[in-house]
């Protein structure tokens, strides 16, 4: 590689941080993610997004205008073959305060799914609960997770087409058990562009077995399906992802959401100047028209 060459790497490699560091902190304001004291647990799997949000939340710490703590926490799972070494050095160079909690969930997992099912349910919960119970045992009062805004829009589908629910991933939200604060600091991040700043930055990924190498794992099957979307119409992804954040509730179904039974025109009536109601349409009636 010639000198200028890798001086236009160099540049373009700091442009995309930048737009990274711009868009994580865009997603920290608008949601109000981090606040003056918190203590941020950072959960690093070892994989390019939680890499690179620990990166991010550790530069945007040095500039931000509230205070707040960060302390980097991964999960052993004991999986067989795991480098034990690798996160720790890392943070030790960063000098980043962190913490390892080890829990065989590994081989919970593996004898309780058959062969051939998928395991990201069982293991989510268990790694969840190991998250949640340090969370609450160390005064952590925000839990930031590496789920970036493709994840949101696989997630939105997932629910579609397998729950039947519109549903997806908010970047900020309560924990069911209302304990816990959830964030995440890139959902406005592609996962394009964190693939290549990481492969820019050269973190030391460590691959994870037990999940994305599971042959017929739905949401790979939906990221292949958006991927060719994306193919044909450049910006689609985006387009779904600002769907999701300008929502209409009155040109949707679910009347939890919306009063559709009081919706009338103020003029309409029923003859007698009483409005109609869901008792009126479902009361039975008899041959001559008249409620029975």
């Amino acid at each position: 590689m010639t000198l200028a060459q890798a001086r236009k790497q160099q540049y373009t490699g700091n442009k995309l941080a930048k737009r990274i560091r711009r868009q994580v902190g865009q997603a920290i304001q608008d949601y109000r993610m981090i606040e003056h004291g918190d203590k941020v647990m950072v959960c690093l799997s070892g994989g390019k997004d939680s890499y690179v949000m620990l990166d991010m939340l550790l530069s945007l710490q040095r500039k931000a205008p509230v205070d707040f703590e960060l302390i980097a926490v991964n999960l052993d799972q004991k999986q067989p073959g795991f480098p034990e070494h690798v996160l720790p050095d890392y943070l030790k160079q960063l000098n980043t305060p962190y913490h390892i909690i080890e829990q065989d969930t590994y081989s919970v997992v593996q004898r309780l799914i058959p062969e051939g099912k998928t395991t990201c349910g069982l293991c989510s919960r268990m790694r969840r609960g190991a998250l949640y119970r340090y969370a609450g045992e160390h005064g952590v009062t925000k839990i930031a997770l590496g789920h970036h805004l493709d994840d949101i829009v696989e997630t939105l589908f997932l629910n579609m087409f397998h729950g039947g629910r519109l549903k997806a991933m908010p970047p900020k939200l309560r924990s069911d058990n209302q304990q816990h604060i959830v964030i995440r600091p890139l959902a406005y991040c592609r996962e394009r562009d964190l693939a290549r700043h990481a492969e820019h930055v050269g973190y030391p990924i460590i691959p994870c077995n037990l999940c994305g190498s599971q042959p017929k794992l739905q949401r790979r099957m939906i990221k292949s399906m958006l991927t060719d979307w994306e193919q044909q119409q450049p910006g689609r992804i985006e387009n779904i992802f600002n769907a999701i954040c300008n929502v209409s509730p009155s040109q949707l179904a679910d009347t939890e959401l919306f009063d559709f039974q009081q919706l009338a025109i103020n003029k309409f009536n029923t003859g007698d100047g009483q409005k109609p109601t869901v008792n009126n349409w479902l009361k039975p009636v008899t041959n001559e028209g008249k409620p029975a």
